[in-house]
Order: C-alpha cells, then sequence, then structure tokens
C-alpha cells in the first residue's frame, strides 16, 4: 500500500493519454489506464460557442493532478495551460527582464494570486501585488512585470508593485523634463471633455483646461481638435498630492494682447468679426486669436432693445470704437453706437419746446408713458395726459397706441424730452369760463376742508377754491363735506386751471341785485329809493 501510495504521488501533475469512453450530460468519462476512469467536465472539451470539439473514443492528453476513491482527478484543460505556459517560458527566459503583461486574476491562494492570458498562467505573491484582497480582484485585469521564470517547475512570477515603481520613477523624470523652464513639447490628445483636453506627453497624461487652449478666453476644444490630434503644449503647474499635471497650449503661442497694447488705444475705430451672439451682447474677432465683447446696451441707441440678434448676426462684419482695454485681465470692450449718429442731436436740430407732434406709445409705467418721436423717447406723465386728475397713462393707453402730444421741455444736459397731451385738449376751466362769468353766483357741495380754505365741488366735477377770507359770514370749522354752500364766482384763471369762489361777495351782489331791481321799479314810474328815504324821514 505503502508503495502504491508513493506511486500515485509521483504520478500527481503527470501529462498522460486518455480515452473518452463515454459522454454523459455533463461530464465525460476517460480511461486513463487505471482501475476507475477519470471524470472530466464537459466546458473541458467545448470550443469557445459551447460545440463539443471530442467525441466518444477519441484520444486526449490529460493531467492526472490527484486521486479520490480510487478515481483519477484529470484535466484536460491544464495540459493546454501547461503547454502554452512552458511556450511562453521558451520565448522568454532569456529577456524576460523588461517584459511588461495585462493578465487576469482567475483565483487567490493564502501565497499570492493566479493570473491567466492567453491560457498561460502567471503566479503574482501577495507580498508584489499591491492590490486590495476582496472579492472584487477575481475577474480583474492587472499590469505587471514578469520578474522570475522557473523552467522547471513552469512558473511565472509577476510583480504589479516593481511596474508601479518602475512607473513612478519614469513619471518623476518626464514630470521634471516637462518642468523646466521653455520646455515645449508634442502630445497625442487622448479625451476632450467639456471643460478641457487630456494629452499624452511621453507616457504622462496633462490637462489643457479650456482657459489654457487660447488667448480668446474660454472656448469649446472640440470645435478646434479631435482626439488623436498631435499638438504642441507646455507643462504650467503640476500638483504632487494629486499627482495633476496642467498643460497649456496658448503658453506655446507669443501672446497677442502685447500687440493690442501697443497698436490700440481706446477710442480707435477697428473692423472685427461677429463670432458669437448672446442675449447679454456680442462677441467679436479681431483676428490672433483676440475676441472683443460688445454689450447689449453698446449695440445701439434704442433703448428698448430686445435681443442683439435683431441687429447682428454671426459671420457679419462691423466697425466698432474700442472703449476699453486690458491686457492682463484679457478684457477688450468696444461700442457700435457711438459711430452712429446720436438720436438725441438728430431730434434737436428739427424740434423746439412747442411742437406738437404725433408719437407711438413704447412702454407704460405707474408714473406715465414713454413716447417714441421719430427716433427718441419722451415722457408723458400720469398728470399731463389728461384733465382727469385720478387717470393714469397705462388706464388710457396701450403700447402701440399713436397719440398727438405737445413737446413742453427739452432737457438738453440730461436728454430728455417731457411731453404733454392734456395741454391740447379743453380743459374744464375753459368750458366752463364758456357758460359762467365772474360775479355770477353759482351752487356747490363742500368737497374737503383745509387750513387756508374751503373745496366746492360744482357742476361737472369742477372744483373751486373759497378762501378763508372770502368765506364770511360762514366759518370752516362749522362746514362738513357735503354741505352745500352758495357764493359769487371771483376768479376764472383759465391759464392757471383755476376757480375761486366768494361768499363774502356774495352778499354785496345780491344787495345790487335788489339795487338794480327797485331801480327798474323807478324807470317804471315808481318811487325812487330817494323817494323811499325821504318818506321816512317825515
Amino acid at each position: 500500500m505503502f508503495e502504491a501510495s508513493e506511486k500515485r504521488s509521483e504520478e500527481t501533475n503527470r501529462i498522460t493519454d486518455g480515452v473518452i469512453v463515454e459522454i454523459q450530460e455533463d461530464r465525460a468519462l476517460v480511461d486513463v489506464g487505471e482501475k476507475k476512469e477519470g471524470i472530466l467536465y464537459l466546458n473541458e472539451l467545448q470550443d469557445e460557442n459551447g460545440e463539443m470539439k471530442y467525441s466518444v473514443n477519441d484520444t486526449i492528453q490529460v493531467m492526472i493532478t490527484g486521486h479520490r476513491d480510487e478515481r483519477p482527478k484529470i484535466s484536460h484543460k491544464k495540459v493546454i495551460e501547461q503547454l502554452k505556459t512552458l511556450e511562453f517560458i521558451k520565448a522568454h527566459k532569456d529577456d524576460y527582464e523588461e517584459l511588461i503583461v495585462e493578465a487576469t486574476v482567475t483565483k487567490k491562494n493564502r501565497g499570492g494570486y493566479v493570473l491567466e492570458l492567453d491560457g498561460v498562467s502567471f503566479f503574482m505573491p501577495k507580498s508584489l501585488a499591491a492590490l486590495k484582497d476582496d472579492d472584487n480582484v477575481i475577474g480583474r485585469k492587472v499590469k505587471a512585470a514578469v520578474i522570475k521564470i522557473e523552467e522547471g517547475d513552469s512558473s511565472i512570477v509577476l510583480s504589479r508593485r516593481k511596474l508601479l515603481n518602475e512607473d513612478r520613477k519614469k513619471r518623476k523624470q518626464i514630470i521634471d523634463a516637462l518642468m523646466e523652464e521653455d520646455v515645449v513639447v508634442e502630445g497625442t490628445i487622448k479625451k476632450i471633455t467639456s471643460y478641457g483636453m487630456f494629452v499624452d506627453v511621453g507616457g504622462v497624461d496633462g490637462l489643457v483646461h479650456y482657459n489654457e487652449i487660447s488667448y480668446k478666453g474660454p472656448v469649446n476644444p472640440s470645435k478646434y481638435y479631435k482626439e488623436g490630434d498631435t499638438v504642441a503644449c507646455k507643462a504650467i503647474s503640476y500638483d504632487k498630492d494629486k499627482r495633476h499635471l496642467s498643460l497649456s497650449i496658448k503658453a506655446v503661442m507669443s501672446d497677442p494682447w502685447e500687440e493690442v497694447e501697443s497698436e490700440l488705444d481706446e477710442g480707435d475705430t477697428i473692423t472685427v468679426t461677429v463670432s458669437n451672439v448672446e442675449p447679454y451682447g456680442v462677441f467679436v474677432d479681431l483676428g490672433n486669436d483676440i475676441e472683443g465683447f460688445l454689450h447689449v446696451s453698446e449695440i445701439t441707441w434704442d433703448k428698448n432693445i430686445k435681443s442683439p440678434k435683431d441687429y447682428l448676426e454671426v459671420g457679419q462684419e462691423i466697425d466698432v470704437e474700442v472703449i476699453e482695454i486690458d491686457p492682463k485681465k484679457h478684457k477688450l470692450r468696444v461700442s457700435l453706437k457711438r459711430l452712429l449718429a446720436k438720436p438725441f442731436d438728430e431730434f434737436i436740430k428739427t424740434s423746439r419746446e412747442g411742437d406738437i407732434v404725433t408719437g407711438i406709445v413704447t412702454t407704460l409705467t405707474d408714473f406715465g408713458a414713454f413716447v417714441r418721436i421719430g427716433s427718441v423717447e419722451g415722457l408723458l406723465h400720469n398728470q399731463d395726459c389728461t384733465w382727469d386728475k385720478s387717470s393714469k397713462a397705462k388706464e388710457i393707453y396701450k403700447v402701440g397706441d399713436e397719440v398727438e402730444v405737445k413737446i413742453v421741455k427739452i432737457n438738453f444736459e440730461e436728454e430728455k424730452i417731457s411731453l404733454n397731451r392734456k395741454a391740447l385738449l379743453e380743459s374744464p376751466v375753459d368750458k366752463f369760463a364758456k357758460e359762467h362769468s365772474v360775479n355770477e353766483i353759482v351752487t356747490g357741495k363742500v368737497r374737503d376742508v383745509k387750513d387756508f380754505g374751503v373745496f366746492v365741488s360744482l357742476e361737472g366735477d369742477m372744483d373751486a377754491l373759497i378762501r378763508n377770507e372770502d368765506l364770511e359770514p360762514l366759518v370752516a370749522e362749522e362746514l362738513n363735506a357735503g354741505d352745500e354752500i352758495k357764493a359769487a364766482i371771483a376768479v376764472i384763471d383759465t391759464k392757471r386751471d383755476r376757480i375761486r369762489l366768494s361768499v363774502k361777495k356774495l352778499q354785496r351782489l345780491e344787495d345790487k341785485v335788489a339795487l338794480d331791481a327797485v331801480n327798474a321799479q323807478n324807470d317804471d314810474g315808481g318811487n325812487s329809493l330817494g323817494d323811499l328815504i325821504k318818506d321816512q324821514l317825515k
């Protein structure tokens, strides 16, 4: 029994021929010349599509890896692996020191990990793996250096730690060389993102941020490059903690802003091309990677501009005035409207205060309406819209309405125009003056009592004032809103739109009316007032 055991031990991992004697549902029985057949699972006899490569009575090579219950443990796959491993060893046994492989972890044991590549089996000790030892490691592809080949044992030993150390050393050498002053290198664009490009410079990846592509400022890298392009660049910084290398393409170019600083002055007129239109303004191209900005407020003198697209389009050539240059911040602002005729200057050439004009309502506010007259706008205040003091412009007009107005004031310093509509309409006082006259006796109702007098409402919602000195014999403190008052018209001022009444004058007028009546009777043959007095004295 001891001799048989020794013999079986010597036969472990022995390669021999076997004959397939039976193929069952999930396994095959193979005769290897022993008392019992060996068992071989079908996945070792199938191709990559699951088709059987062998049939009953076919002879195949198998490896006897041990015995269980007198039945040999066999593997056809291990024979193929060993043959491929031996081929690999034979091919690389003399030059493996620089060999790098990328193999898949297939299993792990106490000593380390078993990896496989194209049927070749490798072993990597835990001490040389530099891997996180968890369940996710199985199936992971790993790059490692071949550090040992044992032809007699058919073993190949890998070290990932050695490769990482060599990569760090190589990376440091590359970065040290890149960080030297004025070193320009060529790199290959590996990936383009919205914020920049990753470029391979000699085996090290660096980021070219979109701010470092052009002197224009932030640009979309996909508009200028594609993956695989070669670009010249410089290293501008390296973060050792994050191992982040920053590269710049524009650092290789000459700074065009130096030319701008020396060649352009504020106030210069230049020809530019519209490169981009945004809701807040327009970017214009000066050439040589220089862009200027034309703010929406600098496109036209029209304050009601809704969108720059209504005035300009990409590719259009325009003349603009330089209004700001800041080479340090790479900032250039231009203006289009400053080269256009100023609407206010054109307006005052042909318009004067007192002119009656027709305009279009453009904007309505709580305090009035803005009316466009030609290419300028004037303000029509609420109190100047109508004689009705309770009405507002937005209750009377709508945007787009045509309205006839009078130019009442032109402010040359602030370039403002004041308009008036009610000056062209008949005022309530004018209408009242046509129907009434001074000294006429009228009746009204108290509307409001003030310290200086009483406001009385007359017919047609006309207001009149009775000053305190004209209120006698009435007393202001004894009057209430709604009380009826009889008074004489003292003043009708159509220019100042005012009417004043007088109760005090009323008595004199009534006495005069009575006297006129008596005199009228005397003219008809009656006694005169003098005769009546004489009769009383007798």
